[in-house]
């Protein structure tokens, strides 16, 4: 195995299984980072920190997680959002979202001493694969880093499988009370 070492954002548990097991494939030595303040409500917070740490463990992945409920953090940066971004699905709003975690992650890049990053976000077929990509490039240029960009929708279902078989919890939402109301709510 190579000695390079990576830093993992990672959203939740089951879009962590590919990522992970793609990354370690390449060589890569991973360092995971759970950190997202986007995700409503604070139970569903729970469940997925939880889920998290589970897969951390049965994984042997090393594993820094901000366990706080950052959701202050999330409405502040939606706040800066031009009005007509809080209904319908919208890529402004996910990008303000996809902004805020990157640069957390390459803050935590940083002090953790790494020289580069991803995020599992780039596993999902339903997220914005190319402002994930603007976020992550921009805010490693910001702290100095690289981005380790990876199209990992390939692995999607494999991932999911793999958080079945492990008992992880499963979500049904990105995770904001925004994509929560576009896959539940009534959409007359």
């Amino acid at each position: 195995m190579s000695d390079r070492h990576i830093l993992l954002h990672s959203c939740c548990g089951p879009c962590t299984m590919y990522p992970l097991e793609a990354l370690r494939q390449e060589g890569y030595r991973v360092s995971g980072y759970f950190d997202n303040p986007n995700i409503h409500p604070y139970r569903e917070f729970r469940s997925r920190l939880d889920a998290y740490r589970v897969m951390a463990e049965q994984r042997g992945l090393d594993a820094r997680i901000e366990e706080g409920y950052g959701l202050e953090a999330f409405l502040l940066r939606i706040k800066e959002a031009p009005d007509g971004v809080y209904g319908a699905l919208s890529a402004e709003r996910c990008g303000l979202c996809y902004r805020l975690r990157m640069e957390r992650a390459a803050a935590a890049c940083k002090e953790a001493g790494l020289e580069a990053y991803s995020t599992t976000l780039l596993v999902s077929p339903y997220q914005h694969h190319d402002l994930i990509r603007e976020a992550g490039e921009a805010a490693a240029e910001a702290y100095g880093l690289s981005f380790l960009y990876r199209d990992f929708r390939p692995g999607f279902r494999r991932g999911q499988a793999m958080a079945r078989e492990a008992g992880l919890y499963m979500q049904g939402y990105c995770g904001c009370v925004f994509s929560e109301y576009e896959r539940y709510g009534d959409r007359k």
